[in-house]
């Protein structure tokens, strides 16, 4: 059977706010097609909940680089975690401007949050869901483009490759049509590994799509062992994705108890530190389990800023505000993925990677809390310019 042939200028495997941010920063001349392997609001970047970091002030450069070097054990390209840095607040500025709703002081100044790793505040956060917050109104801005045309259910299968030099994608759609789309440039925007894990906190759709095509190809992948298992998901029996506890709750002043409800662990340390800590206090103990109590959080705090977390526990049975609520650790991120240059290109000419498909290195072999979204953002920009200059370049 023939398979139908499509004609773009750009393809984004991916709706996530990587993806979206490309296609608003690409030119309104450009016919993008973007796919989503689900509906737009099974993305990753939906679920994010603490928030996203930025250079808080001008003092801040030096203490932000260092604890995103400290978290990832100094193994960060030192030139993205300075790009990062430096997009940050540009990056902010877009967003309020886009009319995200990040928590503010009585002044009108951003409010900022702290989370472990982390030696301020400097993460603007919408309550708990500022994931959702930033995507919906990402995916609004998307959808008014006219050069922009949006399939769900629609997954990358491969990519088109002629004389080393990418050209377009297979896709195939949920019922099983296959189709070619043949573009000027590609952009794998497709997620983590989550998918392929029994308890993580991503969608279960998140299976590595692009690292799997790009070895395909010969295309470079690093540090394809650094995956992040977050410290703090509530215990359930239950079967599905593991529901997440942000970081923040920590950073506001919920601590980790054992059985014998003895803290035993700085909750502010990085990630893979209060993991590991977790882990060893469960096997001394012989639990499936700790808990984290917010009993030094103000009552206003947890309503305020957590109330997506309180609810969800009150679904499972446990009252935040009356009593510790039980965690384990679950995969979370996934800090390798597709080699990129700084400009988000990856080894194969008119191929690129964005989001957590990628590894920039930004994050070393540990993610600091809250630079997932701002590295997203910042590198999909840089995807987006670099697409448009070797557009120029070449003249067409």
């Amino acid at each position: 059977m023939e398979q139908s042939t499509y004609e773009y200028d750009v393809v984004i495997a991916g709706c996530g706010v990587a993806g979206l941010y490309t296609a608003l920063h690409l030119d309104a001349d450009k016919r993008i097609l973007m796919l989503s392997k689900e509906d737009l609001e099974s993305c990753d970047s939906m679920l994010a909940q603490g928030g996203i970091s930025m250079l808080a002030d001008e003092t801040d450069y030096d203490s932000y680089f260092e604890d995103t070097m400290r978290a990832g054990h100094y193994e960060n390209r030192r030139e993205s975690v300075d790009i990062m840095l430096r997009g940050s607040r540009t990056v902010i500025e877009e967003l309020l401007a886009l009319g995200v709703r990040f928590a503010k002081n009585e002044d009108g100044s951003l409010a900022y949050t702290r989370e472990g790793a982390h030696s301020r505040a400097r993460i603007c956060y919408h309550k708990d869901i500022t994931g959702k917050e930033i995507t919906t109104k990402l995916l609004a801005q998307v959808k008014r483009l006219p050069n922009v045309a949006i399939m769900e259910y629609t997954a990358m299968t491969d990519i088109l490759a002629r004389d080393g030099a990418c050209f377009g994608i297979l896709a195939e759609t949920k019922e099983g049509e296959r189709f070619l789309v043949q573009a000027g440039d590609v952009v794998m925007a497709t997620g983590g590994i989550g998918g392929l894990y029994d308890h993580s906190t991503n969608f279960s759709s998140l299976t590595g799509d692009a690292c799997r095509i790009a070895k395909k190809h010969g295309v470079r992948l690093e540090h394809m062992d650094y995956v992040q298992i977050h410290p703090t998901c509530l215990y359930s029996g239950k079967p599905g994705r593991s529901f997440l506890i942000s970081e923040s709750a920590r950073g506001e002043g919920a601590i980790l108890l054992n059985h014998k409800g003895e803290r035993f662990v700085n909750e502010l340390l990085p990630r893979d530190v209060v993991t590991q800590a977790i882990y060893e206090e469960m096997k001394k103990e012989q639990v499936k389990y700790e808990y984290l109590s917010f009993e030094k959080v103000p009552r206003k705090v947890i309503l305020k800023h957590f109330p997506n977390i309180y609810q969800k526990c009150l679904d499972e049975g446990y009252d935040l505000l009356k009593e510790p609520v039980p965690i384990v650790p679950a995969q979370h991120y996934f800090m390798g993925g597709v080699y990129v240059d700084s400009h988000s290109m990856t080894t194969m000419p008119h191929l690129y990677a964005v989001g957590e498909t990628s590894c920039n290195g930004v994050h070393g072999k540990n993610r600091l809390a809250s630079n997932s979204l701002l590295e997203s953002l910042v590198f999909a920009k840089r995807a987006a310019a670099h697409i448009e200059q070797s557009k120029e370049e070449s003249g067409t």
